[in-house]
């Protein structure tokens, strides 16, 4: 057990003394510097301790990306509280099933959210009706502004943390159909800061542009390293090319990290030139493969700044940094400092070079379990080793290479078939923007190959079914059919939903005859 204090909420402090006037915070028009940001930071925590609120206890937050959503996520660390961001699409019995779950203490939501909230308010009976926080007005809430603005900027009372101390709990995305409390501690987002900012090249100069959900724990790549810098954070209400592209140009943007479908939208932007985006320095994909035909065109367009990060929140990353992307362009990096990596078959023995196999690791990230659920923990850690449940193989240079996730293989006719390598080829027709690959059910085969497209121009579908077979690499690797789609069902860190498209698949799905 990691013993020692460890309180991150001090490093906000510090460059509110050190470095007060220095731009920390930038959001719409607002523009705080890190003395006004602890100021703020600082009355919402007075705030929560006025509620009762003491170390230990449970906030949880369903808010968008907003001033309102960092303070908590601050306010939180300074106190020794543990915070739990919610994504706001969630609704109804799950919502519930995680505000249950989570032991919230205290909730803050918008007005849009509140409603939600209310629908389902009887089944939330542990938090107690005063420690219902919005972030406007709404009857029945009380208001989060009118709380803060009575409380005192001055630094709240010392709690002493311990580096084991729990800060966060991140809810899974659900992918599986049972999301799981995945908690982190005070130590672990401090290594987030600290190997992140030496990982991702972050200096206290820098300044990060981020468009994504920061509920994602995706965003914490680059949003502790700003903390741990001081450096300058950009937060954007939601993703758009042409808007992302202007800020970059005139707030001189050097970090920005991405999900695949916001790499394939900026692409498509005309104005993403390379002297738009000449002050990035980094361009970091996290969250879903992206597909090497757009990895390819990246780079062609801005050389020098792709990074891309395979990882879980549970605590184990390979990065592919800028430096070794032209020769390892088809992988996705190798495991960095302090951390290490296997890849084993179905009985845990150790596989070579070259061998398909499920992905393990360890490293100082490591969670220290699933909130409420030591036997998931059980399953997911063993023996000290976090297992993915991604399928993937290492070079002879040590480079890992992802094949598809576990629960994504399709067995046709008794062959196993990596959805990924059929995206790889969908993905080259030029009227292709985006693909998915899955398993449908089918009389002959057991499961047959079925792709769910988005295009960028009109298609006939059997004539791409006709051009993908004709370029696959494998007989079985052939798809059944194509499904046009407006978009994929996402997550809140925009992966494609694959059991959602299965499922939508299935029901749609008529009888022949």
């Amino acid at each position: 057990m990691r013993t020692g204090p460890m309180n991150i909420g001090g490093m906000l402090g510090r460059h509110a003394r050190v470095r007060g006037d220095h731009p920390a915070l930038v959001f719409g028009s607002e523009r705080l510097s890190y003395r006004e940001l602890n100021a703020r930071v600082n009355r919402l925590a007075h705030c929560l301790a006025t509620l009762g609120l003491a170390k230990g206890d449970h906030v949880a937050t369903i808010l968008p990306n907003s001033i309102e959503l960092m303070t908590a996520y601050w306010a939180a660390a300074k106190t020794g509280l543990v915070v739990v961001p919610m994504s706001p699409l969630l609704r109804g019995p799950g919502l519930a099933s995680l505000l249950r779950d989570s032991d919230a203490a205290l909730l803050i939501a918008t007005p849009e959210t509140a409603a939600l909230v209310d629908e389902i308010r009887p089944d939330l009976g542990a938090i107690r009706p005063e420690r219902f926080l919005v972030t406007g007005s709404r009857a029945g809430w009380q208001s989060l502004d009118q709380l803060t603005r009575a409380e005192p900027e001055t630094d709240p009372v010392r709690v002493e943390l311990a580096s084991e101390d729990p800060y966060d709990i991140f809810y899974s995305s659900g992918t599986t159909g049972v999301p799981k409390g995945i908690v982190h501690t005070h130590f672990v987002r401090a290594m987030y800061g600290v190997l992140f900012a030496a990982t991702l090249r972050v200096k206290p100069e820098s300044v990060v542009l981020h468009s994504g959900s920061i509920v994602f724990n995706g965003a914490w790549l680059t949003l502790m390293p700003w903390m741990h810098q001081g450096a300058t954070y950009i937060l954007e209400p939601k993703f758009d090319p042409a808007r992302f592209v202007s800020l970059v140009r005139t707030e001189r943007v050097t970090h920005a990290v991405m999900v695949p479908s916001q790499i394939v939208a900026l692409l498509h932007e005309p104005t993403a030139t390379r002297e738009a985006l000449a002050s990035l320095e980094l361009l970091l994909t996290v969250g879903a493969p992206l597909h090497l035909e757009h990895k390819q065109a990246l780079v062609a367009r801005w050389p020098g700044i792709f990074y891309e990060l395979y990882g879980l929140t549970e605590g184990f990353h390979t990065i592919l940094d800028r430096d070794d992307a032209e020769r390892k362009l088809d992988s996705v990096g190798a495991p960095t400092g302090l951390f290490e990596m296997r890849i084993v078959d179905d009985e845990g023995r150790d596989l070579p070079a070259g061998a398909v196999g499920e992905i393990v690791g360890r490293g100082p990230l490591m969670m220290p379990g699933y909130y409420r659920r030591p036997d998931l923990t059980a399953l997911a850690i063993r023996d000290g080793w976090l297992f993915s449940g991604d399928l993937g193989y290492r070079d002879d240079d040590g480079f890992l290479h992802l094949v598809d996730r576990k629960k994504d293989l399709i067995i046709s006719g008794g062959v196993n078939v990596y959805p990924r390598d059929i995206e790889e080829v969908v993905v080259q027709h030029p009227a292709v923007r985006e693909a998915a690959v899955f398993g449908a059910p089918d009389d002959r085969w057991g499961e047959a190959p079925v792709a769910a497209v988005r295009l960028r121009e009109p298609v006939d579908p059997l004539e791409l079914v006709q051009w993908v077979n004709a370029r696959v690499s494998a007989r079985f690797q052939q798809i059944r059919e194509v499904v046009i789609v407006e978009d994929f069902p996402r997550n809140t860190a925009g992966k494609i939903l694959k059991r959602e498209l299965r499922d939508g698949f299935r029901r749609e799905a008529r009888p022949a005859g």
